[in-house]
């Protein structure tokens, strides 16, 4: 479902602040995988996800979604492939529009606009019975401005927007480190049933190794620009927070470093 082949991206090239954020990276998801992703600061985690997006060119390699070569297309248009949830609970929704209106705008993503009328009854139904899941009292607030929402119950709301046209990969950007742990936990959960429930591919980093343990079918760890570590099946059901640090020490050859992984 992707493929990264040999991605390079480097920030201010040829200046004194030149910053080789990947080198030659190489990953490949299959359909259905749920892979966590964690790394060091500035191990090109992030710098990861929005070379996938389209949010800036690669400086070469390719980048595959679905078997389709997306190397080449704008942010706007990889948007039909993508659902993406942000590490701000602001980002991704519209913050002066009431609920039902966000949620339409996700379903008639990629769509051609026509002049009808704007939301039907038996769609607002279909989008009560939709936040109904989220178990967090959305559905009587249909009419509610998303801005007066909490910052769990938006980014809920933006996962559910993201996955409701069932996107052929879904990227979780840090989409809980601005959430308390019991939100946070929330959140996690129904990321885990909305992917699972859809048989989504998804790619989520997270700055908790206990999350990136516990969560999805695999294991994938960042340093300098590259993947290090790979872990799946068996080995990652077993996997331990001391093992993780071990396991990064022999391929890094260094200590990882980060205080928020550590922290959490």
């Amino acid at each position: 479902m992707l493929e990264l082949k040999n991605v390079c991206k480097t920030f201010h090239p040829h200046t004194p602040s030149e910053k080789r954020a990947l080198k030659n990276l190489n990953l490949t998801l299959e359909e259905g995988d749920f892979v966590t992703v964690i790394g060091g600061n500035g191990a090109g985690k992030s710098t990861m996800l929005n070379a996938i997006a389209g949010v800036w060119p690669i400086d070469s390699g390719s980048v595959l979604i679905g078997g389709e070569d997306v190397t080449r297309l704008p942010e706007h248009k990889r948007a039909v492939y993508l659902g993406r949830v942000f590490q701000d609970p602001m980002t991704g929704t519209a913050a002066d529009m009431e609920l039902e209106e966000n949620l339409a705008l996700a379903l008639r993503r990629g769509q051609r606009r026509g002049l009808v009328w704007g939301i039907r009854a038996k769609e607002r139904e279909e989008y009560r019975e939709l936040l109904k899941m989220l178990d967090l009292g959305l559905e009587t607030r249909l009419k509610a401005k998303v801005g007066l929402l909490s910052g769990g119950q938006r980014q809920a709301l933006t996962l559910l927007m993201a996955t409701l046209k069932k996107p052929r990969l879904l990227l979780l950007d840090e989409h809980t480190a601005a959430l308390d742990p019991k939100t946070a936990a929330k959140v996690l959960e129904l990321s885990d049933k909305i992917v699972r429930e859809n048989n989504l591919t998804a790619l989520m980093v997270t700055h908790n190794m206990k999350d990136a343990i516990v969560h999805g079918n695999r294991l994938i760890m960042m340093c300098d620009g590259r993947v290090i570590l790979d872990i799946k099946g068996e080995e990652k059901a077993k996997l331990t927070v001391d093992d993780l640090l071990q396991k990064f020490s022999v391929a890094s050859g260094s200590e990882f470093v980060n205080d928020r992984a550590l922290l959490g």
